[in-house]
């Protein structure tokens, strides 16, 4: 049977590739690498970085594909997700099929690690469930952009006792911040959702292109510093095309663990 591997690769620091995520490079016959267009072409050359650095398997051969855009959300996010998972699904099933032989071994390449606001587990279990290709699956974890986060900043995720939520900013600007979490950390936020918070003592970490030679910092009282966020959020974008920017948000005066 066909043995997939989804592999998490860390953050954007080839350096982030662990001994299990290097030996599972080297197990795969067909390295899959998904291009997003010419925009976001740096992250196609970063997994091919990898693949050049740590694949000694010569047997191995990379295979691109092209990853479809996901439309606005129209009439709903989770629909027009929906959509866009299953245009996904179709090219990984025939990227399974057609390249992989019956007891081949493939690889997708994650950003960060699969668990973590990546949809290729979802995804693949469509492909299982369509039944057309059978195939055994096998997760290899990375480093999160969360886990960057806070090495970059040297902090602790958690103050004693409190609880950590990571969310999105899609519903930070619809929920506001959770009473119950002492610390929460801010995924896919296109749209600087921390300007729509009220409280600019908040403590925030801000954090893009982490453990890449172009990450950029910046951290402090919200009232302070989000302008400044902003306006470098938008340079850095124009500049390079693209952006991946987590970041974290408390209140002050708690104490650190």
């Amino acid at each position: 049977m066909r043995k997939l591997l989804v592999i998490g690769i860390g953050a954007g620091n080839p350096d982030h590739m662990t001994v299990q995520a290097v030996d599972g490079l080297n197990r795969a016959d067909v390295l899959f690498i998904p291009d997003k267009g010419a925009r976001k072409s740096d992250l196609a050359e970063l997994r091919r970085h990898i693949c050049d650095r740590f694949v000694t398997n010569p047997n191995s051969r990379r295979v691109e594909f092209d990853v479809p855009v996901r439309a606005e959300p129209a009439p709903s996010y989770r629909s027009t997700v929906d959509d866009w998972h299953e245009a996904i699904a179709a090219i990984y099933e025939s990227l399974i099929r057609d390249e992989l032989s019956q007891d081949g071994c493939g690889a997708f390449l994650i950003w960060g690690d699969p668990s973590l606001y990546d949809s290729a587990l979802r995804i693949l279990e469509r492909v299982r469930m369509r039944g057309n290709v059978e195939f055994e699956l096998e997760v290899i974890p990375g480093i999160t952009a969360v886990q960057a986060l806070a090495a970059s900043h040297k902090i602790a995720l958690n103050r004693i006792g409190d609880a950590v939520q990571i969310t999105t900013g899609r519903r930070l600007t619809e929920e506001g911040l959770p009473d119950n979490a002492g610390s929460t950390v801010v995924m896919l936020d296109g749209k600087c959702a921390f300007n729509t918070l009220d409280d600019n003592d908040l403590l925030i970490h801000w954090g893009a292109y982490l453990g890449t030679p172009d990450e950029i910092l910046i951290s402090g009282r919200l009232g302070d510093v989000g302008d400044e966020i902003v306006r470098t959020r938008d340079e850095a974008r124009r500049k390079k095309g693209w952006i991946m920017d987590t970041y974290l948000l408390r209140k002050p005066g708690e104490p650190e663990e």
